[in-house]
């Protein structure tokens, strides 16, 4: 092998080594959500400062039923600093259908000869031994055509709830939440995690919040144990099909 085809081949070669070592870090982890740092929504969050919630209590009299405080009859008892909870409700029930076709068709000829041209092409025909003409001097023909169809069909519906908790408040007063959940049935540990930011205005007054008021959010459904490790390839069949070119 010559040495720029042999370079050629070790520049492939690494190539696709350092390719495959990227894909072999996820190897046996499921892919990993966007940070939300890095999303719009956080900086435009993080920019507008806003003083922080403040509660004054009121004079009442040793009778009174209102005091004016969280800890009230009629409080407010809606989670907005950090350290207190409140409830997410998850129900999602999407479907989208999509269809697509495409086609395109081109066809197309030209022809052009030299009958007569002060006799030239009658002297170069008498000396063609195969006995070409001058009269078509050349012919083209072509033709094209494409076809192309594409179809996406997806379901999904999920109703869960789960208790979140506040882990910061923005300068501008949203809460940034997180939650999670698991609960083990027969060896089986189903997980539930869920982060973004909520307005306080969004949370009602039971305290809960739904999902699609969370902006970034981030939900994560599903589970680890023996049920779960049988549906996933084996960590070898995966490191064969991300090795093998074939």
């Amino acid at each position: 092998m010559k040495a720029p085809s042999m370079r050629k081949a070790t520049f492939l070669i690494a190539a696709l080594a350092l390719a495959a070592c990227q894909r072999l870090e996820d190897v046996g982890k499921a892919p990993d959500f966007t940070p939300v740092e890095e999303g719009n929504e956080f900086f435009a969050m993080n920019t507008v400062a806003m003083p922080p919630v403040t509660q004054t209590e009121p004079a009442a009299s040793d009778a009174s039923l209102w005091s004016g405080t969280r800890q009230s009859l009629l409080g407010d008892r809606r989670a907005a600093q950090r350290g207190d909870i409140m409830t997410v409700v998850i129900e999602i029930n999407d479907s989208a259908q999509i269809s697509n076709t495409t086609g395109r068709t081109r066809a197309g000829s030209d022809t052009m000869g030299i009958p007569d041209m002060f006799g030239i092409p009658q002297r170069v025909d008498a000396r063609s031994n195969s006995g070409a003409t001058m009269a078509n001097a050349y012919s083209t023909n072509s033709s094209s055509s494409y076809q192309g169809n594409g179809s996406v069909a997806r379901t999904e519906k999920l109703t869960l709830r789960v208790a979140a908790t506040v882990i910061d408040r923005l300068p501008n007063g949203v809460l940034r939440i997180q939650g999670s959940q698991e609960v083990r049935v027969n060896f089986e540990v189903r997980e539930l995690v869920i982060t973004g930011f909520v307005r306080p205005e969004d949370v009602s007054r039971q305290n809960e919040v739904t999902y699609d008021k969370i902006a970034g959010a981030r939900i994560s459904y599903g589970g680890r144990g023996q049920i779960t490790d049988v549906q996933q390839p084996r960590i070898g069949q995966q490191v064969a099909d991300i090795l093998l070119p074939f």
